[in-house]
């Protein structure tokens, strides 16, 4: 796919997508978020098998990213590039989110927290609608993510130790699972596979894709 020329979707409209949302989901928290003997479903070993032995011995690192929907004429996800100097995942495009601190009430708590923290976001401007499956990644982290309505009209004040920048992709173009893909790449010896969505000239690619994907299975396959 040329990631000049979207394939065209049906409009998701924002008052739909957030009684959607309510409809399917829950902030109840997902089972497994600190239990060793239960492997999530959903994962960086839903493209690569072998992942889920790596991830089993890894230490668990319980963390929550916020899916802010913005909701426009033509609702947006706000997505984070984050810093180039950063020691994990540099430049990586990524949910606001970070890991779950001891005195966060909630992985929502947690998720409002770091997104505050990390560009500015204002938890009052954030209508929770719940939980999206628990996603297991390869260095052991254990991912709640938080679908919320955000209200447009926002500023945001980014921290440079943490962000590059913000953009927004229209919710649609990332819930037509004809422009996600799946890529590889060679990691520690290993040739890794992920999804991926190229839009313009952003590339959504591992944890954030593939939970993008767990998005579009809760909330549009019938």
């Amino acid at each position: 796919m040329d990631a000049d020329d979207p394939v065209a979707v049906a409009p998701i409209r924002g008052p739909d997508f957030l009684a959607r949302a309510r409809g399917r989901l829950t902030l109840d928290v997902p089972r497994g978020l600190i239990d060793p003997d239960f492997v999530p479903a959903r994962g960086d070993h839903n493209t690569d098998p072998v992942v889920e032995a790596i991830a089993k011995v890894r230490p668990i690192k319980p963390a929550a990213v916020l899916i802010a929907v913005v909701e426009r004429a033509e609702p947006t996800v706000l997505l984070t590039q984050r810093a180039i100097h950063l020691p994990d995942h540099a430049g990586q495009v990524a949910f606001p989110g970070g890991k779950i601190d001891r005195g966060d009430a909630s992985p929502l708590a947690a998720a409002l927290r770091e997104a505050q923290e990390e560009i500015g976001l204002d938890p009052a401007l954030v209508e929770p609608a719940g939980y999206l499956d628990l996603y297991m990644t390869t260095l052991g982290y254990r991912i709640v993510p938080v679908v919320a309505r955000v209200a447009p009209g926002f500023t945001l004040a980014l921290n440079p130790q943490e962000v590059d920048d913000t953009f927004e992709v229209p919710l649609a173009f990332l819930m037509e699972q004809a422009n996600v893909e799946t890529h590889s790449r060679e990691w520690q010896g290993m040739t890794r596979t992920y999804y991926a969505i190229r839009f313009g000239e952003r590339y959504i690619w591992g944890v954030t894709a593939g939970i993008l994907r767990n998005m579009h299975e809760r909330l549009f396959r019938e």
